[in-house]
């Protein structure tokens, strides 16, 4: 009896422990390790494509905020298609993907991503690639008049610490990654026996000569001269990606996702848009800066101070749109607008407000350009952006002035034939100040103002046309004048009510 009720005792207690075992399994399946489904777990898909640049940084950041806002802890992807860019946005990109908690983001690389790209895809927490795509060749360059060159060693030192510090972040080979930048550079794999290592020629002439015997096989990975350009089947030999893949949904499942539901970000019409202006900002701003010139020497306000305010106002909202300008850089260009303004239509002659208003205007458009006032010496790619963004605005001042000139020379004539005046199409043929027959024009003489005087223009005395000024104000064309003065060959006149009003007793 005693037997039979132990015997029960232990197949109860074999049972009971089965069945414990199999329900924690079930629970740890169940609570921990059991697949997400689509109903808790939305998986953020941001494309990075095209062009490099503070477009790309703003939609990136604005599409992290809105992610975050849904849902804390989602898993985001970077789909890969770009050649690179600026180094400056690709920065900042870095830096907003560094405040993403590890393990939350995975770089997918559809097509290529090199340059600017490379250093972004390096920036998630893991890397997977697309069969035939490419990653790498992140040499920093700068265009010149001799053509591209590569920059010099400062910026590769600072781009060098950048790849360094995400390859000891997500564990991928740190030599390898900095070989990415410079081409000065010698790599090798070396293998210890039953260990594998990367370093480069400097390390490894340091190598003692017992260290040496120790080496079974060495193998030159990136050739002094050249950069480390990987297709997706070197990326994962050397340790960078994770898999090889045909698509997106192979590259998640490889990585231990199910049941989940992409969802992918789009840009918006303003950012599309503000991405759309960026490669043309040079051409708004020429042609703006050329169109309110040409709006100053010409009478009147008109289609041409609309399209100056209208391309200048589009090149001011892109950067601002951008994150590059603010109330500041605004505040500049009104400025600088109306320094100008007043030089070229109140004060007689080009001075101190003209110049200050050119300099004003300029560094308006400069700082409008670039998300810095005075370049960092640790950052030398910025020195290097303001000198670009420095050629740019002059060379655009110059451009306007030459579009001007040409405006108001052989297309403003055409109009005034078509659009009724008054416009100034009178030549320089008849003018006779300075000559011996103005020298008969006398203090006191009437005449008719043939031009608009503001405050210079053309008066008929008699039978002759001469150039002449006024004190300041402004008189239309048919309007009475009297001479008032002779000073310097130039010839002073005022309205002539105005000198009979003065002559009446009050």
């Amino acid at each position: 009896m005693e037997k039979h009720f132990n015997s029960r005792c232990k197949t109860g207690r074999f049972w009971l422990v089965l069945f414990l075992a199999l329900a924690s399994g079930a629970l740890s399946v169940f609570f921990g390790n059991r697949p997400v489904t689509a109903d808790d777990n939305t998986i953020y898909v941001i494309p990075v494509t095209g062009t490099v640049e503070p477009g790309m940084a703003a939609f990136i950041k604005r599409s992290l905020e809105e992610i975050h806002k849904e849902d804390a802890d989602a898993t985001i992807v970077f789909k890969m298609d770009t050649f690179g860019g600026r180094v400056d946005a690709a920065l900042d990109i870095v830096d907003i993907l560094s405040g993403i908690p590890q393990g939350k983001t995975i770089s997918f690389v559809e097509k290529r991503a090199i340059s600017a790209g490379a250093l972004i895809a390096l920036a998630g927490n893991v890397l997977v690639m697309k069969q035939n795509t490419l990653i790498g060749d992140c040499a920093p360059i700068i265009q010149t008049s001799e053509g591209q060159k590569e920059m010099g060693e400062k910026t590769q030192t600072v781009l060098r610490a950048q790849f360094r510090a995400l390859a000891k972040k997500n564990n991928y080979p740190e030599v390898l990654a900095e070989s990415m930048v410079t081409k000065s550079m010698e790599v090798y794999q070396v293998t210890f026996n039953e260990e594998t290592l990367y370093m480069d020629k400097v390390r490894f002439d340091d190598l003692t000569k017992e260290e040496k015997d120790q080496i079974t096989r060495k193998r030159t990975v990136v050739a002094e001269g050249e950069l480390l350009t990987m297709d997706d089947t070197e990326a994962l030999n050397l340790g960078f990606s994770k898999a090889s893949v045909t698509d997106l949904d192979q590259a998640l499942a490889h990585l231990g996702y199910e049941n989940y539901t992409l969802k992918s970000m789009t840009e918006s019409w303003s950012e599309s848009f503000v991405r759309f202006l960026q490669p043309i900002l040079p051409i708004l701003m020429l042609v703006g800066l050329g169109a309110l010139y040409t709006e100053i020497k010409a009478p009147g306000f008109g289609v041409f101070g609309v399209i100056g305010i209208l391309c200048l106002g589009l090149v001011f909202l892109n950067q601002h749109l951008v994150g590059l300008a603010n109330y500041t850089e605004l505040l500049l260009l009104l400025i600088g607008t109306l320094l100008i303004a007043v030089e070229v239509l109140v004060l007689p002659g080009f001075g101190v407000a003209g110049i200050a208003g050119i300099l004003v205007l300029a560094a308006g458009l400069v700082l409008s350009f670039q998300g810095f006032v005075v370049p960092d010496p640790k950052m030398p790619w910025e020195g290097r952006l303001m000198i670009r963004n420095l050629a740019m605005v002059l060379g655009s001042f110059v451009g306007a002035l030459a579009i001007s000139l040409f405006m108001v020379r052989f297309v403003l004539p055409g109009i005034s034939r078509v659009i009724k005046g008054p416009y100034l199409d009178a030549t320089l043929g008849e003018a006779v100040v300075g000559s011996n027959e103005s020298r008969d024009v006398t203090v006191g003489q009437m005449g008719i103002a043939v031009t608009t005087l503001r405050p210079s223009g053309k008066i008929k005395i008699g039978p002759r046309k001469i150039d002449a000024i006024t004190r300041g104000e402004f008189l239309d064309p048919g309007t009475r004048v009297t001479v008032d003065a002779l000073e310097q060959n130039r010839v002073l006149v005022r309205a002539a009510d105005m000198v009979t009003s003065e002559k009446e007793p009050s």
